[in-house]
This record gives structure tokens, sequence and C-alpha cells, in this order.
């Protein structure tokens, strides 16, 4: 693969390499907006990596965030407020295969070769407009795969987390994954088991919104063993139909919710949200169970059980194998927006009668009230016309 003369670095990118030259320092673009600019993909989000040391850079520029300074990384604020990051030449002295402690006042070539992937140890100079390439990752992204910088065990062990990024790249690229590479990524999974789970489950969240296929993504992890160790809930025979997660809207809980026999537990290792935790177990309480189509009641019925999360299981609906159902499932989701344009009552927030109405009629105060509203709210479900104070005070 050749290089352009030229790549399009915003403004505000090449006034800070500009700043950072002028004073001495020097000064080229890496990482991931370099690679996508070879490939063709939109990425303007361009990262500098700077002889100059995280104080000079602070110093340099007046409105700065520390966002990984001990690793030697500064964002320079733009006008528009956006971050750019600046980060040290630097190379790696320890490393436990979690967090590594760096070397700063090291080359450009240091630097490159601590990188993980070829791919991404592409350099360019936004002024002089020359490129570094010392490991031959154009070739690799010309041949659409996926190789380590230098010995590939040594690179994993370094931080386990690349394999999965291994996993990602090679999804969302369709790039294959270099056959030492895979076998050092096998070699090394069970390192995996040490990574925090917040980093893990930001690699499987970015995997599902960024590969070209989800089921891909998902058959890597199975095969190089990621997924025995971080992700058991989901089978790796297949059980459920994985194939057609394909189907699905690339929402990470939603998916993690159709693979795994019990998304709660998985999404709690992976220590994700109380709220997405909650939305998978209700998906996962409710993917089986949809109502008749065709019985009005017994749809109104299941949006008054499944609440807030009924978009969530409509939107699975493209992903369950429609023979599974005695009725015409796919009739569905317009079944439903006609039951919501019709503004039909679905809760006891929605009864024409409340709380004290009841204790008017003479319903004891306590938990009779609620089981009383229930009932009411089963006979309106079954007919919406019911919902008149004056027929459910007399059925009180």
């Amino acid at each position: 693969m050749g290089f352009p003369a030229r790549l399009p670095i915003p403004d505000a990118v090449l006034r800070i390499a500009k700043q950072l030259e002028g004073a001495g320092y020097e000064t080229w673009c890496v990482g991931g907006a370099i690679r996508d600019n070879l490939l063709g993909v939109e990425n303007h989000d361009f990262d500098l990596t700077t002889a100059a040391p995280p104080g000079e850079v602070q110093r340099l520029f007046k409105r700065t965030v520390p966002v990984g300074i001990e690793h030697g990384t500064v964002a320079v604020l733009d006008q528009q407020n956006r971050q750019h990051e600046v980060t040290t030449f630097r190379k790696d002295i320890k490393t436990d295969g979690r967090h590594a402690v760096v070397e700063f006042g090291v080359s450009l070539m240091d630097d490159l070769a601590r990188r993980d992937f070829t791919i991404n140890a592409i350099a360019y100079h936004p002024i002089r407009h020359e490129w570094r390439d010392p490991f031959h990752g154009a070739d690799d992204l010309e041949h659409k795969l996926i190789r380590s910088v230098g010995d590939a065990n040594w690179r994993f062990q370094e931080d386990y987390l690349r394999i999965l990024r291994a996993l990602r790249f090679s999804a969302r690229f369709e790039f294959r994954i270099q056959p030492r590479t895979l076998e050092a990524a096998k070699a090394n999974v069970q390192g995996l088991a040490q990574l925090s789970a917040e980093r893990v489950r930001d690699e499987w969240f970015k995997g599902i919104a960024t590969a070209k296929r989800v089921s891909k993504l998902l058959t890597l992890w199975i095969d190089v063993g990621a997924a025995r160790i971080w992700l058991p809930e989901i089978p790796g025979g297949g059980k459920r139909e994985t194939g057609n997660v394909d189907k699905l809207p690339r929402d990470a809980v939603l998916v993690t919710a159709y693979l795994a026999s019990d998304p709660a537990s998985l999404l709690t290792r992976l220590k994700s949200s109380n709220k997405d935790i909650e939305r998978a177990r209700a998906i996962g309480q409710w993917r089986d169970k949809y109502p008749d189509p065709r019985h009005l009641p017994e749809v109104r019925k299941w949006l008054s059980q499944v609440g807030e999360y009924a978009d969530d299981l409509l939107a699975l609906l493209p992903g369950l194998a429609v023979s599974r159902f005695p009725f015409p499932v796919s009739r569905l989701p317009k079944v439903v927006a006609a039951v919501r344009a019709a503004k039909d009552p679905l809760t006891v927030k929605d009864l024409a009668v409340k709380g004290d109405d009841l204790l008017a009629a003479g319903v004891r105060p306590g938990p009779q009230v609620g089981e009383t509203l229930e009932r009411l709210l089963a006979e309106v479900l079954e007919d919406p016309s019911r919902n008149t104070r004056d027929y459910l005070l007399s059925r009180v």
C-alpha cells in the first residue's frame, strides 16, 4: 500500500503540532486515525506523539487536561473545547499484564515499537508530510492482516487486553489474524482473567458497536477462549439462535441479553451499571414470552407487564426464529403501535379511579387498595372501554 502525499489533518491538531515543533519538540500523528485514513474510513480524531515531556506540554498550552499524565498523555483543548491527546514518546520498562511503568525521553522508533499491532504503528508528520512505518503496517493493511509488533507473546503479556483488541479489529475490518499472533493469543488467553471487568466490558461493547458482523466477533471470542473466561453465559454451542444476532440493532446490552443464558449475571460480572443489569434481566425474563398479536387483550396485558422494556423485546424479534411461535409474531410491532396510538390504559396510573376513590368507596386502607386497583386494571386491559369512573366504582 502506498502512502498518500498528505492526510487531512484538522486545523486544531495542526496548530498543536506546529507549537510543539516550534518549541523544538519533534511531533508526529499516530494511532487509529492514521490507520483509518489509509483504509478510507473517516476519522478526524488524530492523536499526537511528541518528544516534549508532559510538563512541557502543559506549560506550552494554557488549557490542558491530565487524562493519563502518569503514562505521558495530556489532552489539549481547542477553541471548541474538543480534547486532542498529546503523548510523550515512551517505552515500557515494567509491566504486569495490566499496568505498565513507562520511560520518557526515548525516540519515535521506541514509541512505535511498544505499540500493539503493526497497523497501529504507523506515524505521519503533519508539517513535513513524512511517513514512518518501521513494522510494515501499510503492507498488513493491504493484505488485511492483524499482526503483532515484534514478538506476539511478549506484546500480549505486556497487556492482555491486546488479545481482545486483536479480536475487535479483526471483526471490525474483516481482517485475518496472522497465525503466530493468533497462536500467541490462544496461548496467553488465561491472562485475560487478570484484567479489570471494566476494561473487558468496554472492549466487548466496542466490539459489538464496530464489528461488520457481531457473529464474527462472537466466534472469535469463543475460538480464542475469551468467552469461556468472561462470557460463560454465552453458550459456545450456539444453543440460542446466535447466527441471527447480526439482524439486531447495535445495542451492546440488547445483544448481550439476546446471547446469554443469564444476561444479568454476565453484566454483573462485567460491572455494568445497575440500569443496564436490570434492563438485561428484564430482556432475559421476557425474551421467550410474546403475546399472540391476533388477541388484543393479550397484547395489552403483555405491554402492561413488560413496561419500559417493550421496545427492547420488539427489537429482539428479527433475531428470533419465527418457527418457535405458533402465531404470526412478526405482526406484533404493528399491533403494539396501534395500541399505543389508541392510548389504551396499560398501568394502574391510567385508571379512571385512584386509591383515594377506593377508600371513599369503602375499601379498607392497606394492601387491599393496591390489590383492588390491579384487579380493576385486569378488567380494563380486557376492554379499555371499561375505564370509566362509574364502571370501575360499580365493580368496587
